[in-house]
């Protein structure tokens, strides 16, 4: 019999810290299905852990152990072995808060019972940051209706800093499926593939304002700290340029105007995020990238090149010669301090 979820939760060297992530998860009940993906970890209990949790709760937690693939071969493998009608991934660090995943599980079982299946729900998200211990949440009040499902057509506008994350969706699998999702392997930032590809195949949506997802942020070694971007900035690339390839904005535009302008905006958001770490770099080599980045835009749709290029939240990541790099890096900070991105 069907789940009615599946918690896909990748594991790579995570011993620190999944027993926190995997008990939030557990009381769930046990119509959820927890699918640990062991991301062939060597240097910790990883393994071992996983497996005590498959023997303990063998009705709910399923083990999987692949050599080394990288967070999106993670997700890869929790869609093709997942028997829930609905579908999240849950990263080994991070946690659910308990009473809000009850809310949510309670709305999808009502979805289930009267047959009215939703493509994506979307809830809340919370980050918990290390450093100074402080807490943020990140809701979409102001751009989804409330109570009641509704199409693209129905949103309203995104803040630059409410872009839908992994953390704050929940997909039906069989779209995810039927979509064709694949994320590359050992490729960081593949979330944004997640929450980007699928999206036109979404053709209903509910929004619950809890605050479901606990995402940890702040530690030294975590792919969204600066220098480690940096120093994996061609998986930054490696990503845009996957979602530049998944799909024709302006016949996305043609057939959903606010979908379209969504969807432009967030590559938009890519298109910065990664000319920006090829500007802290600051190699010649990374300025010749930055620049076959956008060219490439320019060969795929030069009008969507042109709109991009000149828009606000690209241009100060472009500007000309040395003090106009050294701005346009002061503005990136200025924005992470505002905004406590990462």
């Amino acid at each position: 019999m069907d789940k009615l979820i599946t918690f896909a939760v990748p594991c790579y060297n995570s011993a620190a810290y999944m027993d926190k992530c995997i008990g939030t998860l557990l009381q769930g009940g046990d119509d959820i299905e927890i699918i640990l993906i062991d991301d062939g970890s060597t240097k910790d209990d990883t393994p071992a852990i996983c497996d005590r949790y498959a023997a303990q709760y063998p009705d709910i937690v399923r083990a999987i152990h692949q050599p080394n693939g990288g967070h999106g071969e993670g997700v890869n493998q929790g869609i093709r072995h997942a028997s829930g009608i609905y579908y999240k991934v849950v990263d080994s660090d991070d946690w659910l808060d308990v009473p809000a995943m009850h809310k949510v599980l309670d709305k999808l079982r009502q979805f289930t019972r009267d047959k009215k299946p939703v493509d994506l729900l979307v809830a809340n998200y919370v980050y918990e940051h290390v450093e100074d211990h402080t807490s943020r949440v990140m809701h979409y009040r102001n751009v989804f209706p409330q109570g009641r499902m509704f199409s693209w057509d129905q949103i309203g506008r995104f803040r630059p800093s409410q872009y839908l994350l992994m953390h704050s969706v929940i997909y039906r699998t069989q779209l995810l499926r039927d979509c064709g999702l694949e994320l590359p392997k050992h490729t960081f930032y593949v979330d944004n593939i997640f929450v980007y590809q699928p999206l036109p195949s979404v053709r209903n949506i509910y929004y619950m304002d809890v605050d479901l997802y606990r995402y940890f942020i702040g530690r030294a070694d975590q792919s969204v700290n600066e220098k480690v971007m940096v120093s994996r900035v061609d998986q930054q690339l490696r990503v845009t340029y996957q979602m530049i390839d998944s799909h024709d904005l302006k016949l996305i535009s043609q057939q959903s105007k606010k979908l379209g302008r969504y969807m432009f905006n967030y590559l938009s958001m890519m298109m910065a995020i990664s000319s920006i770490f090829l500007t802290i770099d600051g190699k010649p080599e990374s300025m010749g990238k930055r620049t076959q980045l956008w060219e490439y835009l320019r060969t795929v749709d030069s009008s969507i090149y042109h709109k991009m290029k000149y828009r606000a939240v690209s241009t100060f990541t472009i500007f000309p010669g040395y003090q106009g790099r050294k701005l346009s890096v002061h503005l990136y900070r200025l924005a992470r301090k505002i905004y406590k991105f990462n």
